[in-house]
């Protein structure tokens, strides 16, 4: 050791900075991210949960006695939906109203406007690579309402 210089001790006050820094990061990226979350939440799906669960089983069962099955693709800058019944045929119906988005946020919201070609619903989009969501209503010719979230993966 050299003469005259003693060595620098780590004191409590020392710690009580490293401890206060420490905090000081954690409590800071929690509010951001806290911030960004509520920022970019798209809101509600429904009104009054309670209200909407009451007729939940109800619309459940007449949407499973439909049978159909959705399978969502895209093609260039097109969107397929394609709606099949119990035999894998292709079903028309009587309306369609479908929007796609992200599941993060609204900003990149579209509303489609499907067109039957006979086998399935088509409609231009703009498209970014990625996952989407398309959150669709369609209405049976008996009247019955089927909603359903299909998940879209778009690779580029």
């Amino acid at each position: 050791m050299s003469e005259g210089k003693t060595p620098r001790q780590f004191t409590g006050w020392h710690m009580l900075m490293v401890f206060g820094g420490a905090f000081t990061v954690i409590i800071g990226v929690n509010i951001a991210l806290a911030v960004n979350a509520v920022r970019t939440f798209p809101g509600l799906e429904v009104k009054n949960s309670y209200v909407a669960s009451q007729s939940f089983d109800a619309r459940r069962d007449a949407q499973q006695a439909l049978g159909w099955s959705v399978y969502a693709s895209a093609i260039g800058d097109q969107v397929k939906l394609e709606i099949t019944d119990v035999d894998g045929a292709p079903v028309e119906v009587a309306s369609l109203r479908a929007t796609l988005g992200r599941a993060t946020h609204v900003k990149d919201d579209q509303t489609p406007d499907f067109r039957f070609d006979g086998m399935a619903y088509v409609a231009p989009a703009e498209l970014s690579a990625g996952n989407w969501n398309i959150r669709m209503v369609a209405r049976a010719e008996d009247g019955t309402v089927f909603t359903q979230r299909v998940i879209l993966h778009v690779a580029r």
